[in-house]
């Protein structure tokens, strides 16, 4: 088994916790991460760029989409504390339960249970609107999938919210803009960094 296969709701591989330190928007997370997580024991690159090329959102309702551990969702929790920010929920989905007990746990390590929780997709009320979807989206799932995977959650952002997505140019980034903004969710380009770009879906 690889990480290849992180999609996985039930992975097979044995697990082991991994600790994950992370710097992100001048505040320091510990992380603890996992085998049969996406990224294990490290911040992946494409979500290194990511946080590099962004701010975090004001509060309101985000939805961190295949939140693996839970790291951009948590970053945005911890940066809504440490500010004295009022209000603001993250809710984290992943198909692999693993993931959401992870991302889970440290929300509560990090004192931020209270504006985060991660589940699996059937978990999430059919009411559930978004003001903002952040997500490093599971490109190799492939594309139909991947297509599937944003046309259900992607209407679920309120209108005029965003979706502020990182994907690898040589998987595709280019013609993902292309078809997003075709399916009615103009999309442009934020930031183009170490064969990332950052895209920032909204819908009209």
């Amino acid at each position: 088994m690889t990480e290849d296969h992180y999609f996985s709701a039930d992975p097979q591989v044995p697990f082991e916790r991994v600790p994950v330190r992370a710097r992100v928007w001048g505040r320091d997370l510990a992380l603890t991460s996992g085998s049969g997580v996406f990224s294990r024991g490290r911040v992946d690159p494409g979500t290194g760029v990511l946080f590099r090329s962004t701010e975090p959102p004001g509060p309101g309702m985000v939805l961190d989409l295949g939140c693996g551990y839970g790291v951009i969702g948590l970053a945005v929790a911890v940066a809504w504390a440490q500010s004295g920010v009022v209000g603001g929920q993250v809710t984290g989905v992943d198909v692999n339960e693993r993931a959401v007990r992870l991302a889970n746990e440290n929300a509560a390590a990090l004192g931020v249970a209270d504006r985060f929780a991660a589940c699996t997709p059937d978990a999430v009320p059919a009411e559930a609107a978004y003001d903002e979807i952040w997500s490093n989206p599971p490109i190799r799932i492939g594309k139909q999938a991947l297509h599937e995977l944003l046309l259900t959650w992607l209407p679920r952002l309120v209108p005029g919210g965003r979706a502020v997505l990182v994907v690898g140019k040589n998987l595709g980034a280019d013609s993902l803009q292309r078809w997003l903004t075709e399916q009615g969710f103009p999309t442009t380009r934020l930031a183009s960094a170490k064969g990332f770009r950052v895209l920032v879906a909204t819908r009209a």
